[in-house]
């Protein structure tokens, strides 16, 4: 099974949004701590999906509690 299969495999903030169940603040304080790989050009943020499903896997296999 795929992660995240719906979405393409550069996605927006927006997308990611709804991918994490997060608000735009916490999406973008995510992108700026580099805490999700991504590539900024101008405004706006370049981000792979496989981007994403690294930090769901980081933050599942981080998780001490």
């Amino acid at each position: 099974m795929k992660m995240f299969k719906k979405y393409p495999d550069i996605v927006s903030v927006e997308d990611i949004m709804r991918m994490l169940n997060m608000g735009r603040s916490s999406v973008y304080e995510l992108l700026r701590s580099n805490s999700i790989r991504s590539v900024k050009a101008g405004k706006k943020y370049i981000v792979p999906k496989q981007a994403v499903i690294d930090f769901v896997c980081g933050v599942c296999y981080n998780d001490t509690g």
